[in-house]
């Protein structure tokens, strides 16, 4: 292995490399970012502008202000000699071999030998790049394909030459995984590496299907969006995305440097509708439009582009497939009747045949291609994951039926799967005709892996327990959108013991979507619209006491949340000893959004972490307040960082910039956490009592009077500052841990009697958005 990586260069200030910039950046590391000179009064303007630029841009590149305050701006002409003092120099300018070259003759005279210099290319091959260097920067020389933005998509393809010294690849494989929290892919030295030239035919193949058999845009994205495990957007609305104008520069990248006899090759030609958006500033949706757009001189109408006559029209509700074909079932979707299953085989019939045809062309394996596009293109699964859905030997038939050509590999599998579980083990089938086991990453530990070999020591409804070796266990959220109710509360109940006797610390931990959305907001209107109130009230304490079971449970317990982690999620973060972090984490008590008050715990919770922020003056407004302007408006963090910032995550919780390795670092924190661990003490507070309750109120009609809090925000809020100033207590008085609880439950249960609370819920059920009333 190489000399770790302290510092990073990124040349190139653009999108990408600023992006680039931000994300070493996020991770703590000193990066120095350089462009081109264009203003001789402030010659490292554009760089400076980029960082700029950035942290105004949502959605934010940086993960928190101080992040930005590690990229150190420059340019070429003046400052490439601080290249030196770099392990890493990435280069992401302008998609031209001559000027890259150029920018390489200048590196050669000021690296440090050995120093990893790679390139941001997605077209140029890296034998081209690397042509006419020294053999030295050859041997240092490799490819590191972000994907845009760099902050979100996990994907990094890396592609690495004969040459390449091994060592210095895998210092930088080693530092993007645990450091940047990318998923790598191996790529071949070949045109477009994986996931562009797979997904840039995909597109092409979408959009003629749709041209050709007279679809609306909004017919072919119900079809080829979700149904074929693809993000909602279809291809239409993720080319208005990425941008239309990039679509002819693809494909001109793309016949420039495939062979002939390439299948891309067969498929790629011009719409003269493209030409005709990308001239007239339709770009998608950095432009005025695309092939959807809002038009704000209609009342915000939404429209999309009728393919035909290329005059926008009301946005029509597609009607998609049905039954099995909505539901994941691509064998049918390719064969329902009529524009169905014609689109859907005439976009996945070609696709998956180019998919079969790139092993070895770009990839080694399989999983290679299917990683590169479920990372890179958020498909749910990937082209051989989809081909077993249908089943190689009948999709062979099929090709056969219409006198097209078996890709070879597909002829090999036969009527056997691409992948395959033989004792415990995931299995992909190699181009050998045998099945090899899917290796991890060292260090990377994860549950899907460890259910396949065992069973749960507890499952409930929404819950389960698993043993996660070395004397941890770890509690899994099983619910839809890991939403929380009284069957997460059996399970925490019930694992308590289990826990106790049996293991050493317990991890709080899933790999779902999101961590979770928080209590079970349709369970609760429900019991509203039966008038259980008693049943809702057990709820609240029932989440109450499992909670702080679980936060004075003999042992350590270490929260591991990611994705959202809202409402009662955040609060299972804030009652446990410690928190390992994913650093896409968005957390926040969310309740009053929807009319109510954090029941489990929350409002103490914060109180507690507040007062002991040394960034606070003591007494017993500070922390009061603080709470309160955090909980009363709903904040939520954009980053683990941001979550720090508004006092969900105590300085010493641990963040995980890469989400395959959460489980394995909140493990190793639990078990740091074993020896000569004691539970904590309930806190005591001193609060303001009515007094302070006063002075929230009056914050809060500010904000009403500025038109940023309704009517009823003024009611919930009141209802907050109940709780958070202690009720009736005096400052001078001791308010319990049990105190507050009380508080909270008597607080919640006046909300959710309201018919605007029920009113927020509804909404937030049927919208995803809250209602301001």
């Amino acid at each position: 292995m190489s000399e770790p990586i302290k510092k990073v260069c990124v040349i190139g200030a653009g999108t990408m490399g600023a992006g680039i910039a931000a994300q070493v950046a996020n991770a703590g590391v000193p990066v120095l970012l350089l462009d081109i000179v264009r203003d001789e009064q402030d010659r490292s303007s554009v760089a400076r502008g980029a960082v700029e630029k950035m942290l105004k841009t949502e959605p934010a590149p940086f993960m928190g202000k101080g992040a930005a305050r590690l990229v150190e701006t420059g340019n070429i002409d003046d400052d490439l000699a601080k290249v030196a003092e770099c392990d890493w120099i990435v280069e992401a300018i302008v998609e031209r071999l001559d000027l890259k070259q150029a920018l390489y003759a200048k590196l050669e005279a000021v690296r440090r030998p050995g120093t990893a210099i790679s390139s941001n290319t997605s077209t140029i091959p890296l034998a081209d790049l690397t042509g006419g260097r020294s053999e030295a920067f050859t041997r240092d020389f490799l490819i590191t394909h972000f994907f845009n933005p760099p902050r979100y998509m996990r994907l990094i393809e890396i592609v690495a030459g004969p040459q390449s010294d091994p060592a210095l690849v895998a210092s930088v494989e080693d530092f993007v995984d645990r450091k940047l929290g990318k998923s790598i892919v191996a790529a071949k030295d070949s045109p477009g590496f994986i996931a562009n030239r797979l997904g840039i035919f995909w597109i092409q193949a979408a959009m003629n299907a749709a041209f050709d058999q007279g679809l609306t845009v909004e017919e072919a994205d119900a079809i080829g969006g979700r149904p074929m495990g693809v993000p909602k957007t279809g291809v239409f609305g993720l080319v208005d995305l990425i941008g239309i104008d990039l679509m002819p520069h693809l494909m001109q990248s793309m016949t420039r440097t495939l062979t002939t006899g390439d299948a891309y090759l067969e498929i790629a030609r011009d719409h003269p509708l493209v030409g005709k958006m990308i001239e007239g500033g339709y770009t998608g949706r950095k432009g005025k439009g695309g092939f959807y757009r809002v038009n704000r001189e209609l009342d915000k109408r939404r429209e999309a582009i009728d393919l035909t006559t290329g005059d926008y029209r009301e946005m029509a509700k597609a009607i998609g497939p049905s039954g099995a074909a909505a539901k994941g079932d691509i064998g049918a979707l390719i064969s329902a009747p009529g524009k169905t299953g014609a689109y859907a085989w005439a976009v996945l019939g070609p696709t998956l045949s180019y998919a079969a045809s790139l092993v070895p062309q770009a990839a080694d394996t399989i999983v290679a291609i299917d990683d590169a596009m479920k990372l890179g293109y958020n498909w749910k699964w990937g082209p051989f994951e989809l081909i077993d859905k249908i089943g190689a030997a009948r999709l062979a038939e099929r090709y056969r039926a219409e006198g097209k050509a078996v890709p070879a590999l597909i002829e090999m599998a036969g009527d056997r799967s691409f992948y395959r579980i033989e004792e415990g083990k995931r299995q992909y089938l190699g181009l050998d005709g045998g099945y090899h086991d899917i290796v991890r990453r060292e260090g990377i530990l994860l549950l899907e892996d460890i259910k396949r070999t065992s069973q749960p020591l507890v499952k409930t409804g929404s819950a389960a327990l698993w043993d996660v070796g070395d004397g941890v266990a770890a509690l899994e959220f099983t619910g839809k959108m890991n939403a929380l109710d009284g069957e997460v509360m059996k399970a925490v109940q019930k694992a308590i013991p289990i826990v106790q006797k049996g293991f050493k610390a317990l991890v709080i931990y899933n790999e779902g979507s999101n961590f979770s959305a928080g209590a079970n907001l349709g369970l609760a209107m429900f019991a509203v619209n039966i008038a259980a109130w008693g049943e809702i009230e057990k709820l609240v304490e029932g989440g109450q006491k499992a909670l702080k079971a679980l936060k004075y449970a003999p042992f350590p317990v270490v929260a591991a949340p990611f994705g959202m982690a809202l409402g009662g999620g955040c609060e299972f973060v804030l009652n446990a000893d410690a928190a390992q972090v994913h650093s896409e984490t968005y957390m926040g008590l969310v309740e009053t959004g929807v009319g109510l008050i954090p029941g489990w715990g929350g409002c103490g919770e914060m109180l507690d972490r507040w007062r002991s922020n040394p960034a606070l003056p003591k007494g017993p407004i500070p922390a009061v307040a603080k709470t309160f302007e955090t909980v009363s408006v709903a904040t939520v963090s954009r980053s683990a960082a941001e979550a720090r910032e508004h006092g969900f995550l105590r300085p010493s919780d641990g963040i995980t910039m890469n989400r395959d390795r959460l489980l394995a670092d909140a493990k190793a924190r639990a078990l740091a956490m074993v020896e000569g661990y004691e539970a904590p003490k309930p806190p005591e507070f001193r609060l303001p009592g009515p007094s302070g309750r006063a002075a929230l109120k009056l914050a809060a009609d500010a904000m009403h009077k500025r038109g940023l809090a309704t009517d009823y925000d003024l009611v919930v809020a009141d209802d907050l500052a109940q709780v958070l100033t202690g009720g009736d207590a005096d400052w001078i008085d001791t308010v319990t841990e049990a105190d507050l609880l009380k508080l909270e439950r008597k607080a919640f249960m006046a909300r959710i009697h309201d018919p605007r609370t029920m009113a927020r819920i509804e909404q937030m059920l049927e919208t995803g958005k809250p209602l301001r009333n």
